[in-house]
């Protein structure tokens, strides 16, 4: 079986893991970001960053499937969009291109550096499999960047991390920005025949025009993918993984050197993948969200040592979440609908002592 067929795998039992993982109804209501960006009709993979001139970015994978190989409808394959909202997330602009390379552009997420910049990373699928990109020596899966210098109307010419060429390299968080200005790019290792998977971490010192070697996080554990990280108070890192086998219960490790480090992984007690992380300011609450059951959230008030109860966001299985606080306690999560025709959706809420209160409207 070839990597994307394995991918493939893991989405058709998607439904049987949300089955047996029962929660809570979510509420009703959300708010279509984007329906069609004209690639195809198949919107995914959102992540939403807010911009220094307080404008929201929501970046995502445009194509006509869960995979997009180029044809002659789309012959340079699925590409990066991005629609813009100006009034808090109240309402979302047209679909922009950010990026479109000649294969299947996938899993956009997007960071505002400390000097203003945008930085948007993805990963890339070529056909075949594992096999070489046609004309080039290149493997499979790679991760590629984009910057922007002008709040993100222009974008630069893709560049590739030579540090993940030729070697099954992805990436399902932002470039997290730490504590005396290092960037840190949370990634994964994908090998199959059988699917094993490890997650990484790069670090950058220099505002992400290079970046070092991948540092393994868990060499002893091959079912950990999808990383997410962030920075606790003391300094430590914590990240948080995706599993694929038996109930995929997620995995956490922790760092206190900087990634450079870490500690075995150790099981978080609930299912997910995809998961995104965010420490709010206004109530020092860590929110987790992520696919399974549906789309979902778990609040943790002890920087991520423990988590309340499943918070169900919307019954769709699509998810990807991403999170972004719109000020006055309010946050937005976007994430997106599976299946023809899908669609990228948000919801606003609020978390209390009482828990978490989702809004009718942004």
């Amino acid at each position: 079986m070839t990597l994307c067929l394995a991918l493939c795998a893991l989405c058709c039992t998607l439904g049987a893991a949300s089955a047996q993982t029962p929660a809570p109804a979510p509420p009703p209501g959300h708010q279509v970001v984007c329906r069609d960006a004209g690639a195809g009709g198949y919107q995914a993979f959102p992540d939403v960053a807010r911009l220094k001139n307080r404008d929201l970015l929501c970046v995502f994978y445009a194509g006509y499937g869960h995979i997009a190989h180029p044809t002659a409808a789309l012959p340079r394959g699925a590409r990066i969009c991005a629609v813009r909202s100006r009034d808090n997330g109240r309402s979302w602009g047209p679909a922009e291109v950010v990026a479109d390379t000649p294969w299947d552009d996938r899993d956009p997420h997007i960071a505002l550096l400390a000097n203003g910049d945008l930085l948007v990373n993805w990963f890339t699928y070529y056909p075949g499999g594992p096999s070489a990109r046609p004309g080039e020596g290149t493997r499979y899966k790679e991760i590629w960047t984009t910057r922007s210098r002008d709040q993100g109307r222009t974008w630069s010419e893709p560049e590739l991390l030579p540090t993940t060429a030729s070697a099954h390299y992805g990436v399902s968080a932002p470039v997290r920005r730490l504590r005396g200005g290092a960037l840190l790019m949370p990634i994964y290792k994908e090998m199959a025949d059988p699917l094993r998977v490890w997650s990484y971490v790069l670090l950058s010192k220099d505002g992400g025009k290079t970046w070092g070697e991948p540092i393994v996080v868990d060499p002893q554990n091959d079912d950990n993918d999808e990383p997410d990280v962030i920075q606790r108070p003391d300094g430590s890192l914590l990240c948080v993984m995706r599993s694929n086998r038996g109930e995929q219960i997620m995995w956490r490790s922790v760092s206190r050197d900087g990634g450079r480090t870490w500690s075995r992984s150790t099981p978080i007690g609930f299912p997910g993948h995809a998961p995104y992380l965010l420490r709010t300011r206004w109530s020092s609450v860590t929110l987790l969200a992520h696919r399974l059951p549906g789309t979902a959230l778990h609040v943790s008030r002890d920087e991520g040592e423990t988590w309340g109860p499943t918070v169900p966001v919307d019954s769709v299985i699509g998810a990807y979440p991403s999170l972004v606080e719109l000020g006055g306690g309010r946050v937005l999560i976007v994430y997106y609908e599976e299946g023809p025709n899908s669609a990228i959706r948000a919801r606003v809420f609020r978390v209390g002592k009482e828990g978490v209160q989702f809004e009718t409207a942004p």
